[in-house]
């Protein structure tokens, strides 16, 4: 049996807190957890003056996730100070950070440089996949990347960048975003339970978003990336309307069906007065795991052809292929896990590209 991130996650629930009796995931305790080829890493975070009875808990930890098959488990313990609760982004209205500022127009998030939102006209493209992988890319040559999670009903890049814990509120309105693989993360997925669902109507979801945006201390940044919902509703509008977004870079499959909504998408951010950087073609062609035999599962070209009518540039034609998958389930994706497999290259080529026409 493989060791995946979830088996870790449910073998930590049994490790309690000696102190308090609560199990460590839910205390919040583990952080960056990385799973990757047996290799099981994380971090403990204690309270310094208890250091000596948290080993205990530490050592069965470490125990049980060698029994489930990790070939090497490391289990970095380190202080932290007692924060308060975050904020609840639920009901902190529709304000910011800048408390009387009355801007009517976008604005420039204090400390980053350029926003980049990442879109797809229906889901189950790949957009969260290629946001991370993009994230984590432009880290390795050497930029200081955020990455917000807007997507709101569905947020996934905690579990991608293998983060943990809840974002800390020294003063409950500033909040402190969770850092892995080189990339500064905030997502509504760090708020809410993992089997809960948000059932927000409109006004509740701009107010957070314009919270995660404004009042997140983003320190400085070269470059956010917003991973958006799929689709064209409240949080597209939102974003582009209160925040000064760079430009949109548009994932979508081959397959006509997704092309379809893809084309409002762009219509969207057109009317919106957003530059559309490029657009991205994901699940290009499936690669076989055994044969290497390629075939193209959704078409193919799709993409090229709508970039090439659009005149925006086609900056990546992305492989379905199952490390893709796996890296990104683990906590670690692709660039980072294996970065010198031809799939990470292609996101590393797109990065660079990025970086020399200055769109990071």
């Amino acid at each position: 049996m493989s060791v995946t991130r979830d088996l870790v996650l449910e073998q930590l629930k049994t490790v309690l807190n000696p102190l308090n009796g609560k199990d460590i995931v839910s205390a919040g305790m583990v952080k960056a957890l990385t799973v990757d080829e047996g290799v099981v890493r994380f971090v403990l975070e204690i309270d310094p003056a208890r250091a000596k009875a948290m080993e205990t808990a530490r050592a069965e930890a470490e125990t049980k996730i060698k029994a489930l098959g990790a070939t090497s488990v490391s289990i970095v313990m380190t202080a932290h100070a007692a924060a308060p609760p975050p904020p609840d982004l639920k009901g902190g209205g529709h304000g910011h950070a800048h408390g009387a500022a009355k801007a009517t127009g976008p604005e420039k998030i204090p400390g980053v440089d350029r926003i980049i939102a990442i879109a797809s006209g229906k889901g189950g493209v790949g957009k969260s996949t290629v946001a991370a992988n993009l994230a984590t890319a432009l880290a390795a040559e050497g930029r200081r990347v955020g990455l917000l999670d807007a997507d709101v009903y569905g947020p996934s890049q905690h579990r991608m960048l293998g983060i943990t814990g809840r974002p800390a509120s020294p003063d409950g309105k500033t909040i402190l975003p969770l850092r892995n693989h080189g990339v500064t993360l905030m997502s509504l997925g760090l708020m809410t339970q993992e089997d809960e669902a948000v059932v927000w109507r409109g006004p509740m979801l701009m107010g957070a978003l314009q919270q995660m945006l404004f009042q997140v201390q983003w320190g400085a940044l070269d470059i956010l990336i917003v991973d958006l919902p799929p689709g064209t509703g409240d949080v597209q509008m939102t974003l582009t309307q209160k925040a000064q977004v760079d430009g949109a870079i548009i994932v979508s499959t081959p397959q006509d069906i997704a092309l379809l909504d893809a084309r409002k998408g762009i219509d969207m951010f057109n009317k919106m007065n957003t530059p559309i950087i490029g657009l991205i073609e994901n699940m290009s062609t499936h690669i076989c795991s055994n044969c290497g035999h390629i075939e193209h599962i959704f078409g193919h070209g799709g993409v090229t052809k709508e970039a090439k009518k659009l005149g925006a540039p086609l900056l990546a034609e992305i492989p379905l292929h199952i490390d893709i998958r796996t890296t990104s389930d683990g906590g670690a994706p692709i660039v980072v896990s294996r970065s010198n497999s031809e799939q990470a290259e292609i996101f590393r080529t797109l990065a660079r590209h990025l970086i020399a026409t200055g769109q990071a």
